[in-house]
């Protein structure tokens, strides 16, 4: 796992287990804000030792930034810790989390010790809140999932965009056109650092260049899914190229591409508002597949 300090208060942790992804946490006089944990619990857990022995402090506040268990599975070992989310994050964390967390447990026993921790205070659109010298303005941005949040440390202009922002935008378990939406929201402010659900931090220079690229990265892909299916090609997820929608095919270690073909099945079955692809790939085990990536999405 790597470790990266972005300000002298701030730093973010990236995994070296899965898919890159990554944590944050903020330091304050009073106390420490982690957004997001880790997928395994060896990671969150080097967390917890780190802040609790090597900075001498504690996590006084947790922020799910969606449900997903790449981003929720290491609430359980920060016990004292306020957790917070989209309202929706604790529903489904209440029904499909703890199912879904069951067949994990099933599959891979390092999985064990892990429990579901529904989140304590939660919001609808927006909220903030204050811990020592720094507020937290959190909001709803639902795309990549539908109770998915973004954080801004206001002060250091720090954004902790979670899946909002990724190396492609990513929707099968939200909605194509909640995260176009959402992606062009993020281009009204200026930030010095946003920190993507995995993968790289964009630094203040790149920000509106990456957002473009993600926006532009939508728009090719419906142009070519639609063509794609008013001309009845089989085979759809193999006829359009990560190319042909701007993206590198070396992101993520090449784990974009099978991020791409699930775009594109999740266009061709669900449309725009994903909403019943949703429904059914939860219902499809086929669907879900057997791959490293597409286990995050089990809770």
């Amino acid at each position: 796992m790597q470790r990266e300090r972005i300000t002298d208060k701030i730093m973010v942790f990236r995994s070296a287990q899965y898919a890159q992804v990554t944590a944050g946490l903020v330091l304050t006089s009073e106390g420490a804000v982690l957004i997001d944990t880790m997928l395994y619990p060896d990671e969150t857990l080097r967390i917890r030792r780190y802040v609790e022995s090597g900075l001498r402090t504690n996590v006084r506040y947790l922020i799910n930034t969606h449900f997903h268990a790449d981003h929720t599975t290491g609430a359980c070992f920060f016990p004292e810790a306020q957790v917070v989310s989209h309202r929706l994050c604790a529903e489904i964390l209440a029904t499909r989390g703890r199912e879904s967390l069951e067949r994990m447990k099933q599959d891979s026993p390092e999985f064990a010790p892990v429990e579901v921790v529904i989140p304590n205070i939660t919001f609808e659109s927006r909220m903030s809140f204050e811990l020592g010298e720094f507020r937290f303005s959190l909001r709803s941005s639902p795309g990549h999932s539908p109770d998915s949040i973004v954080c801004l440390v206001q002060g250091e202009d720090v954004l902790f965009a979670a899946d909002t922002v990724m190396p492609i935008p990513y929707f099968v378990d939200g909605s194509f056109d909640d995260l176009e939406h959402s992606l062009s929201l993020l281009l009204d402010q200026e930030y010095e650092n946003i920190v993507q659900g995995h993968g790289d931090i964009i630094l203040r220079g790149e920000a509106p260049e990456k957002i473009a690229s993600d926006l532009e990265y939508l728009r090719r892909l419906w142009e070519e899914v639609e063509k794609a299916m008013a001309t009845e090609l089989e085979n759809i997820e193999d006829a359009i190229p990560l190319a042909a929608c701007g993206k590198s095919q070396v992101l993520l270690n090449g784990a974009v591409q099978e991020l791409h073909r699930h775009n594109i099945r999740a266009l061709v079955h669900g449309g725009r508002s994903g909403s019943r692809l949703a429904a059914d790939r939860h219902a499809s085990h086929d669907y879900e597949g057997n791959t490293q990536w597409q286990q995050k999405n089990l809770i």
